[in-house]
């Protein structure tokens, strides 16, 4: 028999058997908080949540086979409501109004629970959170509500005193890893690359594996960290003209470029291969290792990272990466060949 739902979503031991202990129990609390970064798995959760709620079947829920899944699966089943939101940076009281406020009254159609999921929560308004907490402090018995958000920051305090806080935590690198091989079939060398690169987010790894750009990015980054040493600076400029082309992409470049960064770093204290992300590369990296001081790779992990930090502050993208890659030039030694 085909396992719960809740129990194949990767990782997230903590919050999984939280819910299935409420489900076994049948103490559920009538709002949840689902607090994680776009990707995390966050969103997944909640929603195979409210699929357990109402599900019917025998055994773990959602069993994925009954009436009451195959609609919520169709995304038809008439008491699991997900709030939209028109804006994309907003959610207004009149959309908590229409949405929630004039429906939560009503019976549940067919199922013993109304649900109500609430993806961006934390985009909720001053006005839209009051007009919610209203509710939320004296709901019907048959009402849970299903809030999701990046963080417990942007809610008002009396919204999160009412939830039941579960912290969806970024995920280690082996379980990312795994899933990437025997549910995508990535080769391990791709999928460690992918994995290191989210920094513990699967839905990002998993986006780039699906991108057929992720391969490009890698391999340009590669060229240019090999090469940095002799490159001359009109080649400089024109790589950083590309990078401005292409400046959706500039995040995945220099986290590469940390990843890199961080195995000769790591490679230099231990000489251990096993630690190495790009381990077809380690030729090039134990050379890096061994002509680098300890001071110079961490003024160029400082530097990756003061990158990030100006051009989310809108900083000349020229400027930024130019003292970038001056930095990498004067502090990454070793034996290079164009």
């Amino acid at each position: 028999m085909e396992m719960a739902m809740i129990q194949q979503l990767v990782g997230h031991e903590d919050v999984r058997a939280h819910l299935r202990n409420a489900l076994a129990s049948g103490k559920i609390s009538q709002a949840y908080l689902f607090a994680g970064e776009e990707g995390s798995g966050r969103r997944t959760l909640a929603k195979r949540f409210a699929m357990a709620l109402n599900c019917t079947g025998e055994g773990e829920k959602p069993c994925m086979q009954c009436e009451s899944c195959r609609k919520a699966l169709g995304q038809n089943h008439p008491d699991i409501i997900t709030v939209q939101h028109e804006k994309p940076k907003v959610i207004r009281i009149d959309e908590i109004r229409d949405q929630i406020l004039q429906t939560v009254d009503i019976l549940p159609y067919e199922s013993p629970k109304k649900v109500y999921l609430i993806p961006d929560a934390d985009k909720m308004n001053p006005n839209a959170q009051n007009a919610l907490l209203k509710t939320i402090e004296e709901p019907p018995s048959y009402a849970v509500f299903l809030l999701i958000a990046s963080g417990e920051e942007a809610l008002l305090p009396t919204i999160r005193s009412r939830c039941v806080k579960l912290h969806v935590k970024p995920l280690p690198d082996d379980v990312i890893e795994e899933y990437l091989m025997t549910q995508l079939h990535v080769p391990d060398y791709e999928a460690k690359i992918a994995a290191a690169a989210a920094q513990g987010n699967i839905g990002r790894a998993r986006a780039a594996i699906e991108d057929e750009k992720f391969g490009e990015i890698t391999a340009d980054t590669l060229r240019v960290i090999r090469q940095v040493q002799n490159l001359s600076t009109q080649e400089f400029i024109e790589i950083i003209k590309q990078l401005k082309d292409e400046k959706e992409n500039v995040s995945v470049y220099l986290d590469l470029m940390q990843l890199w960064f961080r195995d000769v770093l790591l490679y230099k204290a231990t000489a251990d291969a096993n630690l190495v992300v790009f381990k077809q590369e380690l030729s090039t990296i134990r050379e890096q290792a061994s002509g680098s001081s300890y001071e110079g790779l961490q003024k160029i992990m400082d530097a990756l990272e003061n990158a990030k930090t100006r051009l989310r502050a809108n900083v000349s993208f020229e400027l930024t990466m130019e003292l970038l890659f001056l930095t990498i030039r004067e502090n990454c030694q070793g034996s290079y060949k164009k």
